[in-house]
């Protein structure tokens, strides 16, 4: 559209302070269902997602990160795992992320749940 993104994000600001508007941030779980449906994934796939994202919270491995990258890869890890892989790439432009990105948090959720994800 021609408007750079930090333009975007000053009137945001703006408008939330104008309007005493009070907005909780985005959790990755608010993403779950949409990207599911967008790939065309199960329940199964979006209930083990949110499984691991709620694993994710407890052990704060969520904290600092961007909630649809964290999202992103906690649907590519449940793909897997409920056999309806989808590659990162597709999970990466549903998302809005890099694929970079994903292997990152991927890394990140597998080590640090301890989930043994086939390759």
């Amino acid at each position: 559209s021609g408007v750079h993104r930090k333009e975007i994000g000053r009137t945001y600001r703006f408008m939330t302070r104008e309007l005493k508007l009070k907005l909780m941030p985005t959790r990755p779980q608010d993403y779950i269902s949409r990207f599911c449906s967008e790939l065309g994934l199960s329940g199964e796939v979006q209930s083990k997602a949110l499984e691991i994202l709620k694993d994710a919270s407890e052990k704060e491995l969520t904290s600092g990160r961007g909630p649809t990258g964290v999202a992103a890869a906690a649907i590519y890890i449940a793909s897997i795992l409920c056999n309806e892989r989808r590659t990162q790439r597709e999970v990466a432009e549903v998302a809005g992320v890099t694929e970079v990105t994903i292997r990152n948090r991927y890394k990140e959720l597998t080590e640090k749940l301890g989930l043994d994800v086939p390759i």
